[in-house]
């Protein structure tokens, strides 16, 4: 069959890139007149100053005014003409900046120096228009300022980030139909989607620092991050004194939900230190209805019910000790306990489709009680070795997950004969990882920056499960569900990538290499075992350049490229049974192969704020989750993973925003994805195609200095996960806070799902297999957040306070 590509995707391609460099070499043209400066500010031992306000004032037409928000090395770049400005720059906790330069030939960069700011701040107001999401290089890098006040959990902040979806099952999507991976602090959990899930409901909303979106990551990072990477950056000691914040949060939906934490920071100048807990309690349900067809005139009707009552602590703590001028020295740990004890009642009917009469009917219990352990301890050194920002860093880190479940199962048959039988068993799970990383990145002069950086990563998992079946009385093992599973993992890598700006261009490039061995072997019911090893290259290419400018505000374009690997992990390849109900059962594959992508993507961004995308993703070998018949019983389904053959999937994303610091601001997008898979579904040619759209939105409107109102929401529409298409459903959420005594308490009314939308009916009509139904979980809930924040800031010198001396060098 010959592959179809659609005319118009290569001509959407096509312009881009040829739009591009048209508009480059415009540029060029005008670059004698106007030309692309640098400003940086420092501290006073010359460390960057993240996320500062610049503003730069034309001294011939004062009524030329440009702001920028510098990125996380306290830089800004701007077009500018061979004449005189005034430069002004505030940063939280440093005295103000303002200082005049004027361009001259062969002059590029100016660095600016701040000072601690030691004057009482009350009665005074600083207002920033730092953006919501901001475009840095090849990562969107998201200010959570504004919803974590609304969130009780780290997991509630990433789900109401504009332009992520989150699947019931916690899995992230960013741009493709694969999931993306999720970091903590620049390091890959190597987590399942839902033990990633249950850990971002343990960590208080208030601990996160910043989200860096990466839809195509650079050769610095694995290159299992097909579906993108979201990084979750977690704030560290940063203010002089001890600082901290008290918070408390209930909701209510059909079940309620509480939470209560503290967080203390303490930074005496060399040493900073951190302590965040949270305890909660959340339930919740999910009900899905399902018919399926199984044989000609067969018809099966289920409906599910699972009530998810679970518990859940969590502390995290680290301490950052400064060595002199040049090495910085860093602890970090975190520890989590989550308990639960799920149930499910399952109504089951067979009927016959043309008569309508009952073939069977029956009723399964099934009760999980769950206990999980989360242990990760991390250590880090730095070495800075020069002002401008080259640095040798090097972290071990090791991490511990333990899962004990007990399952009790019965099933009671009316209909044709009243019969009861059940079961019990234990699931217990353990998993080590380390991971050793040492990363060097050197800046030279003419704006050269080269990276290099190597990494192994060992992860050994042990799965033992031991069921019992009973009837009449009499309690037998059940060999069919007993298993012992033990998944070994070495991961070695090695990356060199270098940028270069030139000619107002910014060129990276770079590779990864990646040696993969993995060895599974399962010795109970019977001795089975694979064994991976293999080598592959991932190249990495990104192109980004100042298209023209609107208003004197920049318009960036960027074309990245990159390949990318996504492994099965050990959920995906355990080859243990796991009993659903009596009609559906689930199973790894340990015949697995892993997938590759190649990702294309041609994005722009208006004054650091990403507006339009356009990406291809494809994709060969793709696993995915799917449904086949058993061999044994036509009435039993199972539900594993396969490689099913090729994908190619076309997206586009276009946002607009209003950046904050006024009454108003909002972020508004809207993303359309198209996918058509290639290959073959139970040894069957398989063609699917299906387009969906996704809009996302958020606003925030100042009532009055103490008073704040929120919306945010999504609507998909013609959904798709995996082979499964979904109807359209949304979510529309409000909030309005206010702050009292001297905006040290902060209280957030909340409402999410108002319209209770966010629900689904959903499809699958693969081969044999044709299913439908409807999917809900409690998603309405009305809430209440309390967050306190106190400190004792320490008095410093109060000699040199101000400090605006300017720094020029020819680059």
């Amino acid at each position: 069959m010959p592959k179809f590509v659609p005319p118009a995707r290569k001509l959407i391609l096509v312009w881009l890139t040829f739009a591009f460099f048209v508009s480059s070499a415009l540029n060029t043209l005008q670059a004698q007149k106007q030309d692309s400066i640098r400003l940086r500010i420092v501290d006073k031992k010359n460390q960057p100053i993240g996320f500062a306000s610049f503003t730069i004032i034309n001294r011939i037409d004062t009524l030329q005014v440009m702001g920028r928000t510098a990125d996380s090395m306290g830089q800004v770049w701007v077009s500018l003409l061979p004449q005189q400005y005034l430069v002004r720059i505030t940063a939280l906790g440093y005295a103000p900046v303002e200082k005049g330069i004027t361009i001259k030939p062969g002059i590029r960069t100016f660095v600016f120096s701040a000072a601690p700011s030691t004057k009482e701040m009350a009665n005074v107001v600083v207002t920033s228009r730092r953006p919501m999401m901001r475009q840095e290089e090849d990562k969107t890098v998201v200010d959570p300022e504004n919803m974590v006040n609304t969130s009780t959990n780290a997991y509630e902040v990433i789900e109401k980030t504009p332009g992520i979806f989150m699947d019931q099952d916690g899995n992230i999507y960013l741009t493709s139909t694969t999931p993306a991976t999720v970091y903590i602090n620049g390091k890959e959990m190597r987590m399942s989607a839902a033990d990633v899930a249950t850990m971002l409901k343990s960590l208080p909303p208030g601990a996160i620092a910043k989200i860096e979106i990466m839809r195509t990551p650079s050769a610095k990072y694995d290159a299992s991050g097909g579906g993108g990477v979201v990084n979750v950056i977690l704030k560290k000691g940063v203010k002089i004194g001890l600082t901290g914040s008290l918070n408390a949060n209930m909701n209510q939906g059909v079940y309620g939900n509480q939470g209560i934490g503290f967080s203390l920071n303490n930074n005496t100048g060399k040493v900073s230190a951190y302590l965040n807990t949270q305890f909660s309690r959340r339930t919740g349900y999910e009900q899905i209805v399902t018919d399926r067809n199984f044989a000609t005139d067969s018809l099966l009707s289920q409906d599910a019910y699972t009530r998810y009552p679970a518990r859940s602590f969590y502390t995290g703590y680290g301490i950052t000790y400064e060595a002199g001028k040049k090495w910085e020295l860093s602890y970090d740990g975190r520890f989590s306990l989550n308990q639960s004890d799920n149930s499910t009642v399952n109504g089951s009917v067979i009927r016959k489709a043309s008569s309508n009469a009952t073939i069977t009917r029956n009723l399964g219990r099934i009760s999980n009680d769950a206990a999980s352990l989360g242990l990760n301890q991390n250590l880090e050194a730095k070495l800075k070795i020069d002002s401008a920002g080259s640095e040798w860093t090097t972290g071990l880190t090791y991490s511990y997950n333990r899962n004990r479940t007990q399952q009790d199962f019965t099933t009671a048959f009316e209909v044709p004969v009243a019969t009861l039988f059940g079961g019990d068993g234990d699931i217990n799970t353990d998993r080590h990882f380390f991971m050793a990383q040492t990363d060097l990145k050197w800046k030279f002069s003419k704006q050269l920056t080269a990276e290099a950086g190597v990494k192994t990563t060992v992860q050994d998992y042990k799965s033992f499960t031991e069921f019992f079946r009973q009837l009449g009385g009499v309690r037998n093992k059940d060999l069919a569900r007993t298993n012992t599973f033990a998944y070994k993992e070495n991961i070695n890598a090695a990356y060199l990538q270098a940028s270069q700006t030139f000619a107002g261009f910014t060129l990276k490039a770079g590779a990864r290499v990646e040696n993969t061995n993995m060895r599974g072997r399962q010795t109970v019911p019977g001795d089975t075992s694979f064994t991976i090893h293999r080598t592959d290259l991932f190249p990495y290419l990104y192109l980004s350049r100042n298209l023209f400018s609107i208003m004197q505000y920049p318009l960036r374009g960027y074309l990245v490229y990159r390949r990318t690997i996504s492994r099965p992990g050990y959920d995906l390849l355990n080859p243990f049974p796991r009993f659903a109900d009596q009609y559906l059962s689930e199973t790894g594959n340990p015949s697995l192969r892993p997938q590759f992508t190649n990702n294309y993507e041609a994005n722009v961004s208006f004054d650091e704020t990403p507006v339009l995308a356009v990406g291809l993703n494809q994709t060969k070998d793709i696993f995915t989750n799917v449904i086949y018949q058993s061999d044994s019983s036509r009435s039993v389904a199972i539900r594993t993973y396969d490689n099913l053959g090729t994908n190619k999937e076309m997206y586009f994303r276009a946002t607009g925003a209003l950046p904050p610091g006024g009454k108003y601001f909002f972020v508004v997008g809207a993303q359309y994805n198209h996918n058509f898979y290639e290959g073959l579904y139970e040894n069957r040619p398989l063609s699917f195609k299906r387009g969906s759209w996704f809009f996302f939105t958020y606003h925030s409107l100042k009532l009055d200095s103490r008073s704040q109102f929120s919306f945010h929401g999504f609507l998909r529409l013609r959904g798709q996960q995996q082979f499964y298409e979904l109807s359209s459903f949304g979510s529309t959420n409000f909030n309005i806070n206010r702050q009292f005594f001297r905006k040290k308490l902060t209280v957030t009314l909340n409402v999410n799902d108002v319209f209770f939308t966010n629900k689904n009916k959903f499809a699958l009509q693969q081969g044999t297999v044709n299913a439908s139904g409807l999917r809900q979980s409690d998603t309405r809930r009305f809430g209440i957040n309390l967050r306190y924040n106190f400190g004792m800031r320490k008095k410093e010198d109060t000699n040199n306070t101000f400090n605006a001396e300017s720094a020029e060098r020819a680059n």
